[in-house]
């Protein structure tokens, strides 16, 4: 099994060798030498460095007391997630899958030997409790593929404790700052073999240019959601907080934006492809839509007197909240494995590498960009006023439900225009965001209503009575109700301030 652990570190380098002394730290009560380990890691990477270009680190490694495979995602400067399986002769399925949606078909090779001989010393404070873990690393790197020869360095290493305040490492590298150290150049210990075994003729990644046409400013915000779908796998994989909801979002904005712009991007080529995003997404929100649902009415029975509960409402919601729960999930992952997914991140990469630009996209970004925007505000100005006339009921529902979906793509499109619209597209994107939450709102009451109907009639069936859930769906229909009261006045609000776009 894997597990996960938050690594806080900072990496110097001197023209001494050896550590200054550290017992003048603040906090620092005892300065630990803990002797001597000797690491040999072997790091993997594809080819074409996919791992290194997104500043992930895959390594197996012997020695010290951590021996073991370790892939380390980034988190910020600085601070990055390491995972750790037990040690293997091969790569265990679990980290394989962290790195599938980068690494894809393509082969794992070993790109580079690390062999250190680290000091390490302990910086404890008075109550003999572990602040951090200072160490000298001599390090020797071995070009395996990819480069050439070796190189040899020293440099030291700072590594918070567990549960420590990062506000100690300031103080460490002030007195490292004193005695002549520096900030280490490169990001990592691979990062610096990389660099200096690197073939002579071998160029770094040219930078992208900044966007200049509209062309060039509809494929960043692509790219950006490209990018998060790929970011975003390995914390789905992992159930951390809000990752399917985000990488959701993210398939939806590139979905939204390729029929926006439709004048920039050949939508014979990006149709297909749009519609397997829509397949992503939907397969993201099995989960997601019953954990939303279910939270709500949660909250919407724990506000009714318990004089007014009767039967056991309570425990069939849970019972309907947990169903297929644990095979949502496991479906889930298999989708991420999937060859169906996998192909689309490839058209995806291969869409950015050569766009299907039509004539639109080498114009000069404001005028296009705008137009496009404005397009997708007036059909979200039709559909509000559409779903404003009707009365209330089921029609009603769907064409504010219709209007929803189309605020949803209007924000998509401003949020793509603000490099190039600034702050009028800014408004526009804070006001769609408001509206579609207000809209958002009635839905949600929508799906709450047909969820309690649901329920009311299995618990009729079982005997059960079904007075709370009649009175929880009288309550979904005011809320419903009071989102309609306020749509006219909200709407003309937002009408007012879009004439700046």
């Amino acid at each position: 099994m894997a597990d996960t652990k938050r690594e806080i570190e900072r990496k110097y380098e001197s023209d001494h060798s050896g550590l200054p002394d550290l017992t003048g730290v603040a906090g620092v009560e005892t300065v630990v030498d803990k002797g001597v380990a000797h690491l040999d890691a072997t790091y993997y990477d594809t080819v074409d460095e996919r791992l290194t270009a997104s500043s992930i680190t895959l390594r197996r490694r012997t020695g010290g007391s951590d021996a073991g495979w370790h892939l380390k995602f980034p988190v910020s400067e600085g601070v990055r997630d390491e995972i750790r399986a037990p040690l293997s002769d091969t790569l265990p399925d679990e980290l394989a899958a962290l790195i599938r949606s980068r690494v894809r078909d393509v082969e794992l090779l070993p790109v580079v030997r690390l062999r250190s001989d680290r000091d390490v010393r302990d910086l404890l404070d008075a109550q003999g409790r572990l602040l951090a873990e200072v160490s000298v690393d001599a390090v020797h790197a071995e070009r395996l593929s990819g480069g050439v020869g070796d190189a040899q360095w020293t440099e030291i290493e700072v590594e918070l404790a567990d549960g420590g305040d990062p506000a100690f490492l300031d103080k460490v590298e002030k007195r490292l700052r004193k005695a002549g150290v520096r900030p280490s150049a490169s990001s990592s210990k691979l990062a610096r073999a990389l660099a200096e075994t690197a073939p002579e003729k071998k160029r770094s990644p040219a930078s992208l240019d900044a966007p200049v046409t509209a062309g060039d400013h509809v494929l960043a915000y692509v790219r950006a959601q490209r990018d998060a779908i790929v970011e975003l796998d390995p914390a789905v994989r992992q159930d951390v907080e809000d990752s399917v909801h985000s990488m959701r979002v993210a398939t939806r904005r590139m979905r939204g934006t390729f029929k926006s712009f439709g004048k920039v991007l050949d939508r014979a080529v990006t149709d297909p492809i749009g519609d397997e995003l829509k397949w992503l997404a939907g397969e993201l929100g099995v989960d997601r839509d019953r954990e939303v649902l279910t939270e709500r009415l949660r909250a919407a029975l724990d506000e009714v007197p318990a004089t007014l509960v009767s039967g056991p409402i309570a425990e069939r919601l849970d019972i309907w909240a947990s169903a297929e729960h644990g095979g949502a999930r496991g479906k889930l992952i298999g989708v991420l494995d999937s060859r169906r997914y996998l192909a689309l991140l490839d058209t995806l990469d291969a869409l950015i590498a050569d766009p299907p630009l039509l004539k639109a996209a080498g114009k000069e970004p404001r005028k296009v960009i705008a137009k496009a925007v404005q397009k997708d505000f007036r059909k979200v100005s039709g559909l509000v006023g559409q779903a404003l006339e009707l009365d209330p009921g089921t029609d009603r529902d769907v064409a504010i439900h219709e209007a929803r979906k189309k605020t949803k793509r209007t924000r998509y499109a401003a949020e793509a225009a603000e490099p190039v619209l600034g702050k009028p597209a800014k408004t526009m994107v804070k006001s769609m965001k408001a509206l579609q939450n207000l809209l958002g709102e009635h839905q949600d009451s929508v799906m709450a209503r047909q969820t309690l109907r649901e329920l009311s009639a299995v618990a009729h069936a079982a005997g059960e009575s079904a007075f709370t859930y009649g009175l929880l769906y009288g309550r979904e229909e005011q809320r419903a109700g009071a989102v309609e009261a306020e749509l006219p006045g909200f709407w003309d609000g937002i009408k007012d301030g879009a004439d700046a776009l």
